[in-house]
C-alpha cells in the first residue's frame, strides 16, 4: 500500500495524482480536503489495495441480538424511463422574495465552487442548459466526490429545520400539520443517504470536515429563523438550491458519458451496498450513472417539491403529496415538475 503524508493525514497516491496541482500542495491541499484515505483496487477507482473497494468509514456496529437496522422511511423508486425524463430547469423570479432566494442561491453556488477548489476552467455556466455544458478541463471522480459530500451536508438541513419547525408550529396551535412534516422530514433523511452512499466511496479530510461543520452550523441557524419569518422563501429557496443540485448531477452524467471519468466506467467499479439496498437498485443497473440517475431523480423530486410548496397558502393548505385525491384528479408527480404546481393545480 503506497500512500503519501500530507498535513498529518494520509493519501492515496492515485487519488492525489487525481486532483489539480495546486489542491495536492502541502499548502493548499491540507486546508481544502485533507485528502481521502479510501481503500479500492487499482482497476475501480480511488485505489491503494485489491481487498475492498470501498472503505468502510461508518461500520456496521455488530451486536449480539440486532442483525440490521432497516431505513425508517424506505424509498419509494423510480421507473428508469422517469429517471431518464429527469431534466434541468428553471423557475423564474416572480416577486421580491423569490429573487432574494435565488440570489442567495447563486452566492451558495459560488461558495460551493470555492470550497471544494473548482478552477474558472472547470466551471459551468449557470444559463447553458446540463447537456450542453462545456468545460476547458473536466473534474475528476474525486473533485466531484468532494463536490457531492459538501452539497449533501448542506442539502439534509432545511428539511430538518422546517419539519422541526411544523411540528411546534402544530403543537403550539392546537391543530393538524395537514401532511408537511412527514415530507420535509423524509426529504431531509432522503439526502443525508445520499451523502452516506458518498461517504461509502471516499473520507474528506479535517478541512472539508471543518468547512461542513461550520456551514452546517451557520446554514441550520439562517435557516432557522428564516422559516420562522417567511416560510415561502424558504421553500423557494430551496426549490431554487435542487435546481442548482439537477443540473450538477445531470452535467456529472454528461461527464461520464463523455468518457471522462474512466474509474467509474471500469468495467469492476462497483456502487456501495448502501445505495443498493436503500433504492433497490436491480441487477445490471449498478454503474456509478446509475446511481447518480437516482441520485438525480430524488433532487428533482425535492425540487417540484419545494417550488409547489412555496406556492401555497403556509398554514391552512394540505400538503398536495401526502394528500388522497378524488377520483377526478390526478395525484401529482414533483419529480417531472421542474417549476412545481400552481396552487390552483393542486388544492
Amino acid at each position: 500500500m503506497s500512500y503519501s503524508k500530507l498535513g498529518g493525514r494520509f493519501c492515496s497516491v492515485h487519488v492525489k495524482q487525481s486532483l489539480p496541482r495546486r489542491l495536492t500542495s502541502n499548502s493548499y491541499y491540507t486546508k481544502l480536503a485533507s485528502p481521502y484515505a479510501c481503500q479500492s483496487s487499482l482497476r475501480r477507482g480511488f485505489a491503494c489495495t485489491a481487498a475492498s473497494h470501498m472503505r468502510d468509514f461508518f461500520p456496521a456496529q455488530e451486536t449480539k441480538a440486532i442483525r440490521t437496522t432497516p431505513p425508517a422511511w424506505p424509498h419509494h423508486g423510480y421507473t428508469y424511463d422517469e429517471m431518464l425524463k429527469v431534466v434541468p430547469g428553471h423557475r423564474k423570479p416572480r416577486t421580491a422574495g423569490d429573487w432574494a432566494a435565488w440570489k442567495f442561491v447563486r452566492l451558495c453556488r459560488w461558495g460551493m465552487d470555492f470550497v471544494t477548489g473548482i478552477s474558472k476552467a472547470q466551471k459551468a455556466q449557470a444559463n447553458v442548459p446540463a447537456g450542453q455544458v462545456v468545460t476547458v478541463k473536466p473534474l475528476t471522480e474525486a473533485q466531484w466526490l468532494i463536490r457531492f459530500i459538501f452539497l449533501e451536508s448542506i442539502a439534509g438541513v432545511p428539511g430538518m429545520v422546517a419539519g422541526m419547525l411544523r411540528h411546534l408550529g402544530s403543537i403550539r396551535r392546537l391543530r393538524r400539520d395537514n401532511g408537511w412534516i412527514e415530507t420535509l422530514l423524509e426529504e431531509s433523511y432522503n439526502e443525508r443517504m445520499h451523502l452516506l452512499t458518498f461517504l461509502k466511496m471516499c473520507e474528506p479530510g479535517r478541512f472539508m470536515k471543518l468547512m461542513i461543520i461550520a456551514a452546517q452550523g451557520v446554514f441550520f441557524n439562517g435557516m432557522f429563523l428564516l422559516y420562522l419569518m417567511s416560510p415561502r422563501i424558504c421553500h423557494r429557496f430551496v426549490g431554487y438550491l435542487e435546481e442548482e443540485a439537477v443540473h450538477t448531477y445531470s452535467w456529472c452524467i454528461q461527464e461520464i458519458e463523455a468518457g471522462h471519468l474512466p474509474k467509474w466506467t471500469n468495467e469492476n467499479f462497483r456502487i456501495p451496498d448502501i445505495a443498493v439496498s436503500y433504492w433497490n437498485i436491480p441487477e445490471g443497473h449498478r454503474t456509478m450513472k446509475d446511481l447518480i440517475y437516482y441520485i438525480r431523480a430524488d433532487e428533482a423530486t425535492h425540487r417540484g417539491v419545494n417550488h409547489t410548496l412555496g406556492n401555497l397558502e403556509q398554514i391552512t393548505d394540505p400538503n398536495p403529496f401526502a394528500s388522497v385525491y378524488k377520483n377526478d384528479h390526478n395525484k401529482p408527480n414533483p419529480t417531472l415538475k421542474p417549476s412545481g404546481y400552481e396552487r390552483n393545480d393542486v388544492i
